[in-house]
């Protein structure tokens, strides 16, 4: 699941770097992805949207088994 979680984020993470933003892969426990943002991401107003609306769908469009995605520091 680890592999598919990487190459989904590999797919989102030109925008975020187009924004000036990354994101890396911290952990996977139950279903739960534990992603830091980094950059400008990491101080952007609208990270949560960006992590709920954007990274969060499309991580479970391509990894169906993921169940939530949530920022640590």
């Amino acid at each position: 699941m680890r592999d598919r979680v990487e190459q989904a984020l590999e797919i989102i993470r030109p925008a975020l770097q187009a924004d000036g933003g990354d994101i890396e892969l911290v952990d996977i426990e139950d279903g739960v992805v534990k992603v830091r943002l980094k950059g400008a991401c990491g101080q952007c107003p609208s990270a949560l949207i960006t992590l709920k609306q954007g990274v969060e769908v499309k991580l479970k469009e391509e990894v169906p088994e993921v169940v939530s995605v949530e920022a640590v520091n």
